[in-house]
């Protein structure tokens, strides 16, 4: 297990901490961002929830550490102050279609001054690049919008960059040395929720740092009113840190468990989890059960090496099998295992689909009208059916004039058309979860 290894003691932390919070820490903040009595907000009033976050190496070996639910470095504008022009602001940075029918990522930025916004939605952008060059997002792309949200904030840069003395009063608090773990990025959760609620639909948050410093965090124990999934933070300006929001949102979309072990935590004693990646069943069991990753033994994986059961994951050395040696739920810079990227395709299916369409399902068309549906994945098959009988002859084709149908029969008496689109990959072997890749629409046609 791989730990960072750059620590301040409890008393050292505490102290820093006492400052902000008194209002004498280091480091002028304008007027709006920093009430004349400190620092402290009406979001540190009410105590809030401790999270089990992860704490990502250079190294990418991963751990895990506390991290409250509000920030000390919040910059809070005080009442009958205007807000900052752009504050708020949401900006297109991938537009596939309707929210409804894609999975919407929203981006918001830290540490990003009015006059550094565009810097933000630059950023903003590269991760979502170091994202989609991982499969299978590489393969999925036309199934998400991306959703870049300014948050204004009164000074540049973050708290604990470039050292722990160095104090950001920002508009989502960011600051590294959370828990006292130097690569530990946290946020103040409520700020990032208000900004969340500003894109047209958000199904997974990112909060983008400005900073190179390399670090980030992962709060996947998140029950928003939003409706999000989980928060991962990454810095802005590193390029390795894309990474960490793949493995966070493995565990938000994918549903997946982490990999990794602590030495001395013992054998699992507990029940079969429910997660598709690791298991109580050594290969043996698993194939005489018809279970978990039982379709996925003996092949060999885009992770390196072959599905298998190895001991250790979840936490526990014992008791519990992975499906191969090191996957990036185990270690960052690694590709998903077989397993793995199976509940990634079924988690963004389970907020997106493979057909849609500019023309509503419902809606009644005549032969004089041409409908024209879209498929967002390559290699999607598209079927047609009139009235319930399958038209090969249409097949695959995404467009149709009506006038082809040749439609007989009373004009008032209209046809039912359907499409139905299945998403074929062989990356997705259990049934149950190839139901969710098969979408339809209808129309009503008149001749």
């Amino acid at each position: 297990m791989h730990r960072t290894t750059a620590r301040t003691t409890t008393r050292t932390t505490t102290a820093l901490l006492a400052a902000v919070l008194a209002g004498t820490a280091l480091g002028a903040a304008p007027a709006w961002g920093r009430p004349a009595d400190g620092p402290q907000s009406v979001h540190q009033v009410e105590p809030r929830p401790v999270h089990q976050v992860e704490v990502f190496a250079e190294d990418g070996g991963i751990s895990r550490a506390q991290a409250p639910a509000g920030s000390p470095y919040l910059a809070d504008r005080p009442q009958g102050v205007a807000p900052v022009r752009g504050d708020g602001e949401v900006t297109a940075l991938v537009h596939n279609g309707e929210p409804a029918a894609k999975l919407d990522v929203v981006v918001v930025g830290d540490g990003y001054t009015a006059q550094e916004q565009e810097k933000f939605r630059a950023d903003a952008t590269a991760k979502w690049r170091e994202l989609t060059a991982v499969e299978p997002y590489a393969a999925y792309r036309g199934l998400f919008n991306v959703w870049a949200v300014s948050a204004v904030s009164p000074e540049s840069g973050v708290t604990g960059d470039p050292d722990q003395a160095t104090v950001r009063h920002t508009a989502l608090g960011s600051y590294f040395w959370c828990d006292g773990v130097e690569r530990l990025l946290c946020v103040d959760e409520k700020a990032v929720e208000s900004y969340a609620a500003r894109a047209p639909q958000a199904d997974l948050v990112l909060v983008v740092a400005n900073t190179t410093k390399y670090g980030g965090a992962g709060y996947n124990d998140v029950k928003s009113p939003v409706g999000y999934e989980g928060i991962a933070t990454v810095s802005g300006g590193n390029a390795r840190s894309g990474q960490i929001a793949v493995h966070e949102i493995g565990h938000s979309l994918g549903k997946l468990a982490d990999e990794y072990a602590y030495e001395g935590q013992g054998t699992y004693q507990g029940d079969e989890p429910a997660e598709a990646n690791i298991s109580t069943l050594t290969a043996e069991r698993m194939r005489q059960q018809g279970t978990k990753w039982a379709r996925w033994l003996g092949q060999a994986s885009p992770d390196g090496g072959t599905v298998g059961t190895y001991e250790g994951g979840g936490y526990y050395p014992t008791g519990l099998y992975r499906p191969t040696e090191n996957s990036i739920m185990r270690s960052l810079g690694r590709e998903f295992n077989l397993p793995g990227r199976e509940a990634m395709i079924a988690g963004f299916y389970r907020h997106a689909t493979p057909l849609t369409s500019p023309t509503p399902a419902g809606s009644r068309l005549t032969a004089a009208d041409r409908l024209t549906v879209d498929l967002p994945v390559s290699g999607t098959r598209l079927r047609w059916y009139l009235d319930g009988r399958e038209l090969p002859r249409l097949a695959d084709r995404t467009s149709l004039d009506l006038a082809e149908l040749k439609l007989t029969g009373p004009r008032s008496r209209p046809h039912a058309l359907t499409a139905v689109a299945t998403d074929p990959t062989p990356a997705v072997a259990d049934p149950a979860l190839r139901a969710k890749l098969t979408a339809s629409l209808s129309w009503l046609v008149a001749r």
